[in-house]
């Protein structure tokens, strides 16, 4: 959720775009807060996490897109109704400079201005953090969420891991969107996770392990959501959430170690059963409530339909696209004042 137009989410725009498209791109419509609360009251009954198993979250998409007014009222809503939160933050150098020019000091520390940050609240992406804001951090009791192969898919840069879990901040694990990244395939995340943090400096006992990806992927994100207690661990009292491999597969075979094979070797071509509370929705590697084929075949029919919208959807944001070059070249010659984890190798 987001109240503020797209293209004043990035710094300098007014110098920069032709005055006529940047009055066409802020009058374009979309959606009002009101209609964002007024559906998610509409949610609460049948989708509140605590109960049922589809459940709801407040996402407002990240500090530059929205008002003070509309984060805040995200918290109270969040507050009142015992929701967890997401927000999507320092993801990249250029959201670091826009923080700068916005606000004169991070996004993070902006939204610890708001007393934004607390327990059930996950900062996504997090990768340009220094530390005092990993100390910030730490001191909310926020979470953050890595999404290690979005990063790398989109150039983004590596989070620092290691300095997060030492300052004892909860990490988590995402795959981000499909829409940008490809592939939702949170195996692929577990490999990414431990296998990315190899390029911080040769001392191998701070790269993260197998072990730790994997306990980000389960309870790193059952706490995340504020969760703990139900989900993330197979033991009694939490929710019957179960994934069965075959250990007669490539992957697993020898069976040598089992958790370093799941996150470094498998990604997915040797399940054989899912259990989602208890109920099995896959049995011998297919599908028991979906025909997987008829849907494919759907979305391929969809989409050749959808061919010649999305071929003029590209044509129409040629013009944003050329003005949007022109802000991030400015933005990336600027000289950062913030003394962040190295998050991208120099050259």
């Amino acid at each position: 959720m987001m109240d503020r137009a797209i293209v004043d989410n990035f710094p300098e725009v007014d110098s920069i775009f032709p005055p006529a498209l940047l009055a066409q791109l802020r009058a374009q419509p979309r959606p009002s807060p009101d209609t964002f609360f007024a559906l998610l009251e509409s949610e609460l009954a049948h989708h509140h996490p605590q109960h049922y198993r589809v459940g709801m979250l407040i996402a407002p998409s990240a500090p530059q897109r929205c008002t003070p007014e509309f984060l805040a009222r995200c918290r109270e809503f969040a507050d009142t109704h015992d929701l967890p939160v997401i927000i999507h933050i320092q993801e990249t150098r250029l959201q670091v400079v826009t923080a700068q020019a916005f606000y004169g000091k991070s996004m993070l520390m902006r939204l610890a201005e708001l007393e934004f940050l607390r327990p059930g609240t996950s900062l996504i992406h997090a990768v340009w953090l220094s530390d005092a804001e990993i100390a910030c951090l730490a001191q909310s009791g926020a979470s953050v969420q890595h999404n290690p192969w979005s990063n790398l898919m989109l150039g983004s840069g590596i989070q620092p891991v290691r300095a997060l879990l030492d300052a004892g901040v909860n990490v988590s694990l995402g795959s981000d969107g499909c829409a940008s990244t490809v592939t939702v395939n949170m195996l692929n995340v577990l490999g990414s996770a431990a296998a990315v943090s190899k390029i911080r400096g040769d001392d191998y006992s701070r790269w993260l392990s197998a072990a730790e990806a994997l306990h980000a992927g389960t309870i790193g994100g059952a706490t995340a959501l504020g969760l703990g207690s139900q989900l993330g661990a197979i033991e009694a009292g939490y929710s019957a959430d179960l994934v069965a491999y075959r250990t007669d597969a490539i992957s697993f075979t020898p069976l040598a170690d089992p958790v370093r094979q799941l996150v470094y070797a498998e990604r997915g071509a040797a399940i054989d059963s899912v259990f989602v509370a208890g109920e099995a929705v896959m049995r011998n590697g297919r599908l028991t409530r979906v025909d997987e084929g008829a849907m494919l075949r759907e979305i391929n029919v969809a989409y050749q339909a959808l061919g010649a919208e999305l071929d003029l959807a590209d044509e129409s944001v040629a013009p944003l696209r050329a003005e949007m070059e022109k802000v991030y070249a400015r933005a990336h010659a600027l000289q950062a004042n913030w003394q962040p984890h190295t998050a991208k190798l120099p050259g």
